[in-house]
């Protein structure tokens, strides 16, 4: 088995009412308890990396562990460029065996982010490579880059509709009311505008900013047409506490092949619990 491109993946996930987990991926252990238990669940999934994900565990590092997982597990999934803005840096990861890319153009005005991610879809459609971007900011923290509140805006419906056909894309992630990092207080998701979204754009939808949100909120998303759910901070909280658990109760401990199983099996329920929200359970 190899990494594989996602728009597929999300058009059956379109066709069949249900979303794509897509999930963070920071080292060799979250890369094997997503697709372990992917593969237990028999559900699509895709895996995530930053810009500085990539640059903290190297290109060819993290596709070679992606693809061994893939090879040992008998499961295809996509390996993705999240939040990614350099053409010259995607190319590398490209080269390398990337086959999903998210460009964000977001925070460039309407015309500029066109006119990036348009270069870029050209780019990747040539090797069938998908293409998701981003219209409107999420607020909050993702990476090295912070977007606070006085600068984060909503999708605009109209012009989603016109970004979609103008640039090719394959996926529109769409700012609804969602949050890079833990929320401050409680979310509120725009539905009403998710669903004109929806209804301007046939192409699958993507929620960013998934960690935190309550489960009704999610299921009401994916009814109005998301196809693909993102989550990271859910998972790296999940793994840093139940390894500071761990230091707490066996201080002398410096074995990392023990200390970091707890942290393994915490994000093992973290998976299992959206795989499940998804409903993509069994939809290999």
């Amino acid at each position: 088995m190899y990494l594989i491109p996602s728009h597929e993946m999300l058009k059956k996930a379109q066709r069949c009412g249900y979303a794509v987990p897509a999930f963070n991926v920071h080292n060799l252990e979250t890369v094997q308890v997503v697709v372990e238990t992917a593969a237990a669940m028999s559900s699509p999934v895709i895996l995530a990396g930053t810009p500085g994900t990539f640059t903290y565990a190297g290109i060819d590092y993290l596709v070679a562990i992606c693809q061994s997982a893939a090879r040992q597990h008998r499961l295809p999934f996509a390996l993705h460029l999240d939040h990614h803005e350099a053409l010259p840096d995607i190319e590398r990861k490209v080269e390398a065996g990337v086959r999903s890319v998210m460009i964000d153009g977001s925070h460039l005005p309407f015309e500029e982010n066109v006119a990036t991610v348009s270069r870029v879809a050209q780019l990747c459609h040539r090797y069938g490579i998908s293409v998701e971007a981003e219209l409107g900011q999420l607020v909050g923290q993702e990476d090295d880059l912070t977007v606070d509140e006085k600068h984060g805006a909503f999708t605009d419906p109209d012009a989603a509709a016109e970004f979609a056909k103008r640039t090719g894309i394959d996926s529109l992630a769409v700012a609804i009311g969602s949050a890079h990092g833990l929320y401050k207080g409680e979310p509120k998701l725009d539905f009403p505008r998710l669903e004109q979204i929806r209804r301007r754009v046939d192409i699958p939808l993507v929620l960013h900013g998934a960690s935190g949100l309550p489960e009704k909120m999610v299921r009401e998303a994916i009814g109005l047409g998301v196809c693909k759910v993102n989550v990271a901070t859910e998972l790296k909280i999940a793994f840093a506490d139940a390894v500071k658990g761990y230091f707490k109760e066996n201080p002398e401990a410096n074995d990392p092949r023990h200390y970091m199983a707890p942290g393994k099996v915490a994000m093992r329920k973290v998976v299992e619990e959206k795989i499940s929200i998804c409903g993509s359970a069994g939809k290999l």
